[in-house]
């Protein structure tokens, strides 16, 4: 579930921010399929990876890890 929730966290991060999986997955340096891994749930990054995709989101880790419902 924390998977699941911080994949779908990071994608819509990477949609505000208007970067295609492809762009992504070039600025941190891994493939795109684990980016689609990440964002599904079935994959997560390692610690020095999530800070690469903080940096790249432009956002802070702690961040990455904000689930509250936006809808409230």
């Amino acid at each position: 579930m924390l998977q699941r929730k911080l994949g779908q966290q990071i994608a819509s991060l990477r949609k505000a921010r208007k970067l295609t999986q492809e762009q992504l997955a070039e600025a941190i340096g891994c493939s795109v399929e684990f980016i689609s891994l990440v964002e599904r749930g079935v994959n997560a990054p390692s610690v020095a990876g999530l800070e690469k995709f903080a940096k790249i989101l432009k956002t802070e880790v702690k961040e990455l890890f904000n689930f509250e419902d936006k809808k409230r």
